[in-house]
């Protein structure tokens, strides 16, 4: 009769479900911390003002957020911001945004992340020529200047490779040329 209670179902599901809420946590925390740097205002900082409006609406407490803002302050505490450029599936052009304390761990990563989907890592500015760069109150966004599409097989490999990317800790957003 082992793991038939009732209790230790509620401990997997609810185990599960709080990991996946600690890294959306994670990620809007970090854009935070971002979003503070040249203002720690809301009011006078729009990209703050929307970060903070997004983990409101993932129900981040508001201690979290407010942590967050402090951190931005404090000595030592170093978040950097990458930008990285990658070919994907069928030569489809990838911009990987990133968010991280340790640039080089970050970055090896996501090259291992690459190398394990048949993706070739870009330098940088290889990728970028073919997107638009539009800033909104949510930060940076990039729209592919020439889309293209892809064959379904290549489509879905493409997905995948995606959800690899977005489901590392540190990126924050995948943009890519094909209309999915």
């Amino acid at each position: 009769m082992s793991g038939h209670n009732k209790w230790t179902q509620i401990k997997h599901q609810k185990g599960a479900a709080d990991q996946k809420r600690a890294k959306v946590f994670s990620k809007l925390l970090n854009t935070i911390s971002i979003a503070a740097r040249p203002d720690p205002n809301p009011q006078f900082n729009p990209r703050l003002r929307s970060a903070i409006q997004k983990a409101h609406e993932a129900n981040v407490p508001n201690e979290n957020i407010e942590r967050a803002i402090k951190k931005v302050s404090e000595p030592g505490h170093v978040l950097d911001e990458l930008v990285l450029e990658a070919y994907g599936p069928s030569g489809s052009a990838l911009i990987i945004e990133a968010i991280t304390d340790s640039r080089n761990r970050t970055v090896a990563e996501i090259k291992k992340i690459i190398s394990d989907c048949e993706g070739r890592w870009a330098e940088q500015g290889s990728v970028t020529w073919a997107f638009e760069k539009n800033h909104t109150e949510e930060g940076t966004v990039w729209r592919a200047k020439f889309p293209q599409t892809l064959g379904k097989a290549e489509s879905e490999k493409l997905k995948t490779f995606i959800e690899k990317l977005e489901s590392h800790d540190d990126v924050q957003r995948v943009s890519t040329n094909i209309a999915l």
